[in-house]
């Protein structure tokens, strides 16, 4: 009798550690074969959210020779539930039944990888000589071998899925008779013994009973052995999918289509979002959810509107604040608004554009999407609906107010960092100099931001090493966009030494190259002292400045005492 692992319920949890399970789940051991056939006759179904089967010939092969060995291969997770989800029917090139309306079936969580190459090469009938199943074991080298050929192979090399069928099986071990006596019956007690290792070869089986799909999640996520994470967008790939409906496919193709202007590499979940919203949903998971009881042509109607809003949203990032890609956007989820606004009023007016752009700078200052809720989701899409339909001349949020200028001298520069991405926008904003060469920074190789090979420090942190915490060296308001070389040529010199380098090279035009990366006279003045606190002083209020400009803030004295 094979107790109930704890291990195994404590993964099983929705709200909290004590929230109730709908039905234990049941252990079992079960032989590999038979397991494999219910998954042939469509008794266990690989849900859509699952991966296609991905492993390469390799790792079929290492597979089958751990069961010929009797090694352990993991085990096996089920749900077995009355839910219709949409399943696959066919792994590689073998076909798979469906299963029986109204019938309760068992979706495989977990251990699809390993089911799939056990089934396809038991039971592959197919006529594809690469296919991934088109595999023998060698008696004589006792190892598993992929061809390349629909020919018979030689007498000692036996087809594996004849192993489905003990009749052929057996058929050709008695032919292995007309070998040559030395090795015949060593091969003959080889083949036995590979029969019986599959016949017999057991692992354990977890099936948990009826629940619903949001209470079966995490316990995906947790006991899966491969480390795939079940998203949203794979739950709801499942519970939408059709013949006309592919709902990550869909996603795939918006991405794809941003992605000649650069945009398209961003979570999935973004879009889904946006298709929710224009299916008449909103942001959040609970609604997310209701894209189940929508028919087809809903569905690919919001994906149309959420394209085109996409696209005009690009557009706007690109021409009004001087976004070049996805990467560079402060907050992600500042597109999925912008993707809102746009799809509920595609052709803004000059006012309605002018908000929109004090609305984007407003929430990356404020850093407000950070922590973006699902009780400001729908806040948010009220305000957006509120703007479109003429009731405000401004898109409201909850942390509508103007931080202190000194967030840019505590926030870091760091790639992850959403001001230091702010910070870059505006220095591309003002088109950089370099200044010890004079030349135009490359805007768009900095702003590609894969790495920060052209962000540097104004006061280098080999010169202020000793006697300045780290953080505040790599402060945002002591970085600037300069150039490896001559990011090189600065070392470790004091700025009073090398800014009158910059003098004599930039001459006449100092001033246009300080501007250009935001320096302004008092923080110039700063640096030629080597005083690095009023120089941060200096720059950041200048920095902070320019963004508020932006915005429909006001100063005030009790503004500008706001602690960041």
């Amino acid at each position: 009798m094979i107790q109930k692992s704890p291990a195994i319920s404590s993964v099983i949890t929705t709200s909290g550690p004590t929230a109730p399970v709908p039905k234990d789940p049941q252990p079992s051991v079960d032989r590999i074969d038979e397991l494999a056939r219910r998954i042939l006759k469509g008794d266990i179904l690989l849900p859509k959210f699952q991966r296609d089967f991905v492993w390469d010939k390799k790792q079929v092969l290492l597979l089958l020779d751990s069961v010929a060995r009797w090694y352990p291969i993991g085990s096996v997770l089920l749900w077995q539930s009355r839910q219709e989800l949409r399943s696959q029917n066919c792994i590689g090139d073998l076909d798979i039944e469906l299963p029986k309306p109204d019938y309760p079936v068992n979706y495989l969580l977990d251990g699809q990888q390993r089911l799939s190459a056990i089934c396809g090469a038991m039971f592959w009938s197919g006529d594809d000589n690469d296919s991934p199943w088109n595999i023998v074991y060698d008696l004589r080298e006792q190892k598993f071998l992929h061809l390349d050929t629909l020919e018979d192979p030689p007498l000692h090399q036996i087809r594996i899925n004849k192993l489905s069928d003990p009749a052929a099986y057996f058929k050709h071990v008695a032919i292995l008779d007309n070998l040559s006596a030395p090795d015949r019956d060593e091969l003959k007690k080889r083949a036995e013994t590979l029969f019986n290792r599959f016949k017999d070869y057991k692992i354990a089986t977890v099936t948990l009973g009826d629940m619903s799909i949001k209470d079966v999640a995490p316990i995906f996520e947790r006991i899966n052995s491969t480390g795939t994470s079940l998203t949203i967008v794979d739950l709801m790939r499942a519970a939408t999918w059709s013949p006309d409906f592919d709902l990550i496919d869909s996603i795939t193709a918006i991405l794809d289509e941003l992605s000649e202007k650069d945009f398209g590499a961003f979570d999935k979940k973004v879009v889904l979002r946006n298709i929710s919203a224009a299916s008449g949903g909103g942001f959040s998971a609970d609604s997310i959810d209701n894209l189940r009881g929508h028919t087809v042509e809903r569905l690919k109607l919001a994906v149309e509107n959420t394209t085109e809003a996409y696209k005009r949203s690009v557009d706007f990032l690109n021409t009004n604040i001087g976004i070049l890609s996805a990467n560079i956007i402060p907050y992600i989820n500042q597109l999925t608004v912008l993707g809102e606004i746009f799809r509920q009023i595609p052709r803004p007016s000059a006012d309605q554009y002018r908000s929109i752009s004090q609305w984007f700078w407003k929430t990356s200052l404020t850093g407000y999407f950070s922590g973006w809720n699902t009780g400001n989701m729908a806040q948010d899409l009220s305000a957006v609906t509120a703007f479109a339909q003429g009731r405000n001349n401004k898109i409201t949020f909850a942390a509508d107010f103007m931080p202190s200028s000194d967030m840019w001298k505590i926030k870091q520069f760091r790639l992850n960092n959403a001001h230091a991405k702010l910070l870059a926008i505006v220095l591309a904003n003002h088109r950089p100099i370099d200044l010890l060469t004079g030349q135009y920074i490359d805007i768009s190789k900095a702003l590609s931001w894969s790495n920060t090979k052209e962000f540097h420090h104004v006061f280098p942190k080999e010169f202020l090493r000793e006697n300045t915490p780290p953080e505040r060296i790599n402060c945002l308001a002591n970085i600037v966009m300069l150039t490896s070389a001559s990011n090189k040529f600065l070392g470790k010199r004091a700025p009073s030494d090398y800014f009158k380098t910059i003098e004599e090279a930039a001459s006449s035009n100092l001033e246009t190259w300080l501007s250009s990366n935001l320096i302004s006279k008092d923080a110039y003045e700063a640096a030629l002292r080597d005083d690095f606190d009023s120089f941060l002083d200096c720059r950041a209020k200048l920095i902070h400045d320019l963004v508020v400009k932006k915005t429909d803030w006001q100063v005030s004295a009790q503004q500008e005492a706001f602690s960041y």
